[in-house]
């Protein structure tokens, strides 16, 4: 039997758990501008990531 080291359902219940602390307080346009920050930061992430795997690959 395996043991579990890793559980996907718990860290995306954190996850949301501090998302709805986070974000509580805040009105739906506040909410709109914490999501569209959060998306370009993710995007940016991802950007990085490619180039970054693009040099390593050269």
């Amino acid at each position: 039997m395996k043991t579990k080291t890793f559980d996907c359902v718990e860290m995306k219940r954190r996850a949301a758990e501090r998302i709805v602390r986070q974000t509580k307080d805040l009105t739906f346009a506040e909410k709109v501008a914490y999501w569209r920050r959060r998306s370009e930061a993710f995007q940016a992430e991802q950007d990085r990531l490619i180039q970054e795997s693009k040099s390593k690959n050269k």
